[in-house]
């Protein structure tokens, strides 16, 4: 790309950016035209869902239900995990610190590395442990009856895990594949992480017998999602930053190998795989303009951040409205189902789809509520 043809697009983007959101006339237009087209196909009827607000907390990202079929179980902003009791409401489970003096706030980003922010949640059925993504402890677990969680792994290959995300338990191998997010960036540095293109995301797997844990994939963009498939033949990743999922294959003449499971509308976050053997796929918003700018023009996103905006408006530049998207995919990779709230009437950036006895359960990093869906 010429030069001048760069500085151009540079300043361009600056100019609608700063008019988009500091210049209040303008604002409605603008936004509008930023907003990610309808997705074909796509059912718009998750607003019909029901919320159950998290009181006095924010972010409920992951949802899991123990093995008796409890809960569901979810991590919170302020460091907490939460367990649903159903007309009893929420109340506390466990902890990924025992320091918790400076964690009164529901929403603090500035105290995460202190109070831990809880990520992916899974629980290993043959014990009734909850294992646990934070994003600054690292991975940990915590028995059936909660409490503080213990640490059980803080580095990888003499690197420390520095943003510990989501999970997937193999139950017959006795292993758990996990994702580092970035070796640079922090959780509520994500914002810079994507718009650098920050490509130092791993793939772990951690084994429960020899309490190793090895490096499968490293150089990724963004490491979120993790889920191994029915038959355990394959392990899932998802690239936030680059809209796609990546399967690498652990059994069969492919086993070690790579390659892109599916292709996205936009920045999925949680996968999770129902009784099926399908897989639900969260997506944080959908893609429009700033965002596929991003991805095809690199330098792109380091000049937005060069920009007088902060977090809010470089994510309403990124997102637009505010709206709620559900992918269901086939064992194969193939789009099954689109639901949409379009409007976010009722659920906005959702970040994990748990489908349990006929309905949809929904996490949101941003909201102070989780969804829920009849299918």
């Amino acid at each position: 790309m010429a030069r001048g043809t760069k500085l151009a697009l540079i300043v361009t983007a600056a100019l609608i950016a700063s008019l988009s959101i500091l210049v209040s006339p303008y604002q409605t237009i603008l936004i509008s035209l930023l907003n990610p087209p309808q997705i074909p196909g796509s059912q718009d009827r998750l607003h019909t869902a029901q919320t159950i607000p998290v009181q006095a907390a924010v972010g409920p990202e992951s949802l899991a239900f123990d093995p008796s079929g409890n809960g569901p179980y979810t991590g919170v902003a302020d460091g907490r995990i939460l367990k649903w009791q159903g007309d009893a409401g929420w109340t506390d489970f466990a902890f990924t610190t025992s320091n918790r003096k400076e964690c009164g706030q529901p929403f603090a980003p500035e105290k995460e590395h202190v109070c831990g922010r809880p990520l992916g949640l899974r629980f290993y059925k043959k014990t009734g442990d909850l294992y646990i993504a934070d994003a600054y402890h690292g991975f940990l677990v915590v028995g059936p009856k909660g409490g503080v969680a213990t640490p059980i792994a803080t580095e990888a290959d003499g690197q420390p895990i520095f943003f510990t995300n989501d999970m997937d338990i193999d139950e017959l191998e006795d292993v758990i594949y996990f994702t580092d997010t970035s070796m640079v960036f922090r959780r509520r540095e994500f914002m810079s992480s994507i718009l650098n293109g920050d490509k130092t995301g791993r793939l772990l797997k951690y084994d429960m017998a020899t309490k190793r844990v090895t490096v499968l994939l490293q150089d990724l963009v963004f490491a979120n999602g993790v889920a191994l498939s029915k038959d355990h033949s394959f392990v899932l990743v998802v690239e936030t930053s680059t809209f796609r999922i990546l399967r690498l294959w652990l059994q069969g003449p492919n086993a070690g190998k790579t390659d892109v499971f599916a292709e996205l509308p936009g920045f999925p976050d949680n996968i999770r795989r129902n009784s099926e053997g399908e897989f639900w796929v969260a997506l944080h918003s959908k893609k429009g303009l700033f965002a596929n700018l991003i991805v095809s023009y690199p330098w792109f996103g380091k000049a937005l951040l060069k920009l007088p905006l902060n977090f809010k408006q470089l994510h309403k530049l990124l997102v637009g409205k505010p709206h709620a998207t559900a992918i269901k995919l086939s064992e194969k990779g193939e789009i099954l189902n689109v639901i949409e709230d379009s409007e976010g009437k009722t659920l906005r950036f959702i970040s994990e789809v748990e489908e349990k006895d006929g309905k949809l359960w929904l996490g949101s990093v941003l909201t102070p509520f989780i969804g829920v869906y009849n299918l």
